[in-house]
């Protein structure tokens, strides 16, 4: 069953302070259309310029992590994300009028809340997952970080293992089995920082926004009255002390394994800049934000490698052509050894698909690289011109009394070899409406799955004249 795509109801505002800036900053949640996906806009800066939730504008992830686009950043987005991702929302346009998002007790739950009762509706257009199609690793030796993602076809699982070497944090382990879970066991926990990094983060006026209630303090060392009674003071707090559980008193831990929680809820929001939804299950030992980010890059780039492929209708080159070689013939004035097309596979106002067989018989191989044969890139382009000049020619009645004229040959790369025996299909797509006897063609030739080579032309027909015809 598809299910469909979901966005808020209505507008949702929250506000609260920057845990690392301390300034205030009011964030709305609006509903937004189908495939927008998550979105920030600064509406505090002129031009209100929006910053794609994305993988590939991640500019820090040292305190949280933060996404810079057109000139504008968000930082300390992964406790939003998550709130979305675990609400199963898809689209939302999130406007902000500072540079941080509100860390609020330092969990989603408060988010979770606002977006809940304001409430999500169906959209026309299909959810589509993103399936790990096997098993996905990513580590960091040096920090003893392992991750994967493993194929799980009807779901989003998680599992996290924390150990920071502590003997009050210990080893930790959380777990959900699917993104159903995320409301009731992770929204509300929250986020931890020991005592060394707390005073190291407050030496360094970076936590300007942090009032003890919106983060675990785990005490990993001795800590004497007189230190007690400075953090107490810095954050205007009466009495400070350190709880049984190795922690200060000044919040009660929700869950046993609550850091291990959050270290899972920081995944799923990292990992929501994948851009899609993903169907899997995400395993982690000592996962942390630069790691999480690097994990969704190299998802995304497995998605974006699958997407091209796909892109590209599979052609068998036994099936009935359009056109034969004979067929061709009648309409390219080429010739052997210059005609570099052998069938047309597709043919239709806007595009054609040409198939050339590169062998090994072919005379060029006689005098490039006969050690190493390579069909030579400048016959690739030849041979997408060709099928190019079969789609010009197509649009006139006699197309045996023109010639096809190159004007213009544009972006054209070389992606990979092409050796004798491989197959080479070429589609190419007119980029405008064909105008007095001139079209704008992208080319892309495949081998397989490989895209091999890729140029944009620009090509004339020109009726032959009487000599031309001798």
């Amino acid at each position: 069953m598809n299910i469909k795509q979901r966005t808020i109801k209505a507008p949702v505002s929250i506000s609260g302070s920057g845990l690392h800036t301390g300034e205030k900053v009011t964030m709305t949640f609006n509903p937004a259309p189908e495939n927008h996906g998550y979105k920030f806009r600064r509406i505090d800066i002129a031009g209100m310029p929006v910053i794609d939730a994305d993988v590939d504008n991640v500019t820090d992830t040292s305190r949280g992590t933060t996404i810079s686009q057109n000139g504008a950043s968000v930082s300390t987005i992964e406790h939003v994300l998550a709130a979305l991702v675990g609400l199963e929302i898809d689209n939302v346009l999130i406007d902000m009028d500072g540079p941080e998002t509100p860390i609020m007790d330092g969990s989603s739950i408060q988010f979770v809340e606002a977006l809940t009762q304001v409430g999500s509706t169906d959209q026309e257009a299909d959810r589509e997952y993103y399936h790990i199609p096997y098993n996905i690793h990513y580590s960091e030796p040096d920090r003893k970080v392992e991750m994967v993602a493993m194929p799980l076809d009807d779901d989003y699982r998680f599992t996290c293992m924390v150990d920071y070497n502590s003997q009050v944090l210990g080893s930790q382990h959380a777990s959900i089995s699917s993104i159903t879970e995320f409301v009731d066991s992770i929204a509300s926990c929250r986020t931890f920082c020991f005592l060394h990094e707390l005073e190291m983060l407050l030496k360094h006026d970076l936590i300007k926004g942090g009032d003890l209630n919106n983060a675990i303090v785990v005490v990993d060392k001795k800590v004497d009255e007189e230190e007690l009674n400075h953090l107490a003071k810095l954050f205007n707090r009466k009495d400070i002390k350190v709880a049984p559980q190795g922690i200060l008193n000044n919040i009660e831990l929700r869950h046993q394994n609550e850091p291990a929680r959050h270290k899972l809820l920081d995944m799923i929001g990292d990992l929501a800049l994948v851009g899609v939804p993903l169907r899997g299950h995400i395993m982690a030992a000592r996962p942390g934000h630069a790691a999480n980010v690097a994990f969704a890059k190299k998802i995304k780039t497995l998605i974006k490698k699958e997407r091209s492929r796909k892109h590209f209708k599979v052609y068998d080159p036994t099936m009935k052509p359009v056109y034969d070689t004979e067929q061709i013939m009648k309409i390219l004035p080429h010739r052997y050894p210059m005609l570099m097309v052998d069938k047309i596979l597709e043919l239709t106002k806007s595009h054609v698909v040409g198939l050339k067989n590169v062998t090994m018989n072919e005379g060029i191989f006689q005098g490039h690289f006969p050690g190493t044969p390579l069909f030579p890139g400048v016959l690739q382009i030849e041979a997408m011109a060709q099928t190019g000049g079969i789609l010009v020619l197509n649009t006139v009645p006699d197309p045996e009394n023109y010639i096809t004229l190159f004007l213009k040959i544009e972006n054209a790369r070389f992606k990979d070899k092409v050796v004798p025996g491989d197959t080479i299909i070429f589609h190419c797509n007119l980029l405008a409406p064909i105008r007095r006897g001139i079209a704008q063609m992208k080319g892309v030739g495949v081998v397989g799955e490989r895209v091999v080579v890729e140029a944009e032309l620009m090509a004339q027909i020109v009726k032959q004249t009487k000599t031309e015809e001798a």
